[in-house]
């Protein structure tokens, strides 16, 4: 940790890191808050969430393939310059819905200088779709530069210090968000926190502009173009088949990478439905506020003890302490449906966090040391596909299962089986003998 402390790339990339974090986080919370604003509908609301989520899902893996062949830094810099825009457009948009006068050209014609709600609810969708799309390539670009920055002794302190700083933000940043809402928010106008919404968006544009500059002063120690005459001779598609090959022919990775998959498909894309109707059956909206934020707050705390003391927290093989936080998460889960108060369900949550920020930072740092740097961008965006394209699958599924079963026995039968897959892997699979070295 203290040699962190002093290495340049890292101070670097943490300063724009959290910028750029606590910047997201405020248009998370005003790009919803003015979709309903303009139009009181959440299907309006769910349509601008599915631009950005289906062009980051679809594309990501093609982010991969580009972030092997032009390097990581060039690719993230391009996305976060392409992001300002978007966000540049965005505030102007919301400073100019129905504030511009009408401007007389003649007796009986007049043009409306000012955007209609409709209009800008239409560039708002386009938007979207475009801060969608360039997540595709930022995501994979984010998670390849790391291991070219830092020393290999030190990733998975780096990985708990900036995924820590991340979570941070997570619980920090709606709070600032709601402050400059309240604070600068007017009550006239088509949308009511016109001047609050502008803010946020600015602010996200400028956090954009401001780590692309960190980003600038990051000095790679190893080039992910070790392969890049290979890459670039490979059209896109060929390219993402390769980073698939790279996976499958890679055993321990193959085995983990199909176990996630089947967890995430049964298990992960239905909490997130579970989890806002265990809410609402408990007290409400707070009361979801309440439990995902105990989560976030072991989550955190898992992060830090990954990141100061994951070497000597050991106690059984790479494969092994995989499978054992599942079965352990899968008990957590299963008296979930069950609880009769907020603070069972938020010690619940905490618990899981706990377990979820820990593996995080060993499951990342385990990936990206076992990957060559000019495979890593490829690697990332299968890995994040996995969940990104199997769980609003299972998530899908749920809001239907619900409708057969109660609550408690959704989350009973989701712990019971990942128990039950975890088990399953230990006993008739190789994954529990998977160590944390490359071999």
């Amino acid at each position: 940790m203290s040699a962190l402390k002093h290495n340049a790339n890292f101070k670097w990339m943490m300063r724009g890191g959290i910028i750029s974090a606590l910047g997201d986080q405020l248009t998370m919370i005003a790009l919803p808050w003015l979709v309903l604003k303009l139009t009181g509908d959440p299907l309006a609301l769910g349509l601008v969430v599915a631009l950005m989520s289906i062009p980051r899902a679809v594309f990501i893996l093609i982010g991969g393939a580009l972030v092997d062949r032009y390097s990581p830094r060039h690719v993230l810099m391009l996305t976060k310059h392409v992001n300002a825009a978007l966000l540049a457009m965005l505030t102007l948009l919301v400073l100019n819905i129905g504030s511009a006068p009408t401007v007389a050209l003649g007796e009986s014609l007049s043009l409306t200088m000012a955007l209609t709600p409709q209009l800008a609810l239409h560039i708002i969708y386009v938007l979207a779709f475009g801060l969608g799309l360039a997540q595709a390539f930022a995501m994979p670009s984010g998670m390849s530069m790391l291991p070219l920055a830092i020393p290999a002794e030190h990733l998975q302190a780096a990985n708990g210090m900036m995924m820590g700083l991340r979570q941070t933000t997570m619980l920090a940043g709606p709070l600032l968000a709601a402050g400059v809402l309240a604070v600068a928010g007017d009550g006239s106008g088509a949308v009511s926190n016109a001047r609050g919404l502008a803010i946020a968006f600015g602010f996200d544009c400028a956090s954009y502009l401001l780590s692309a500059w960190t980003l600038s002063q990051v000095t790679l120690l190893r080039q992910s173009s070790a392969g890049a005459a290979g890459n670039a001779a490979l059209p896109v598609l060929r390219s993402i088949g390769a980073g698939l090959r790279m996976v499958w022919d890679d055993v321990p990775m193959r085995l983990c990478f199909i176990y996630w998959g089947t967890v995430s498909l049964f298990i992960g894309g239905a909490m997130q439905v579970a989890l806002p109707v265990l809410a609402s059956e408990l007290h409400g909206a707070s009361t979801l506020g309440l439990i995902m934020g105990a989560h976030g707050a072991g989550t955190l705390l898992g992060m830090g003890a990954a990141a100061r003391l994951g070497a000597r927290l050991r106690f059984a093989s790479f494969g092994a302490t995989i499978l054992a936080a599942d079965a352990i998460a899968g008990l957590l889960l299963a008296p979930m449906g069950m609880v009769h108060a907020v603070w069972q369900a938020a010690l619940l949550m905490a618990a899981l966090g706990l377990l979820t920020g820990f593996m995080q930072i060993k499951v990342f740092t385990w990936i990206q040391q076992r990957v060559a740097p000019h495979m890593m961008g490829r690697a990332m965006s299968i890995f994040m596909f996995i969940f990104m394209g199997l769980a609003p699958l299972s998530a899908a599924a749920t809001g239907w299962v619900l409708t057969r079963i109660p609550l408690s026995q959704l989350f009973l039968g989701g712990g019971i089986i990942l128990v039950l897959f975890a088990a399953g892997a230990y006993l008739f699979t190789p994954i529990r003998g998977i160590t944390a070295n490359a071999s």
